[in-house]
């Protein structure tokens, strides 16, 4: 499959650039996929602990981008469970 696709890259130059997006947009979501499965605290790979996002206190990021929101300075609101 590699050797076509390098055969058709050699014939059509215009199809490089296609090729380059469609490979960087496909490894962009699997390692997207990989952060979420691995670092996601709703994802509980052991059963030792069945609700890990209990542990996460208020001034940790889980999130992958948050806009305006400063986890440091953030103070527990709720009870303790």
């Amino acid at each position: 499959m590699l050797r076509q696709i390098l055969s058709q890259a050699k014939k059509h130059p215009s199809l490089i650039p296609l090729f380059v997006f469609i490979g960087a947009g496909g490894t962009g979501a699997a390692l997207y996929v990989t952060r979420l499965a691995l670092f996601n605290p709703d994802v509980c790979w052991d059963r030792k602990n069945p609700e890990p996002w209990n542990k996460l206190g208020p001034n940790e990021q889980y999130k992958f981008y948050s806009v305006n929101v400063d986890y440091s300075k953030l103070k527990k609101e709720g009870p303790d469970f």
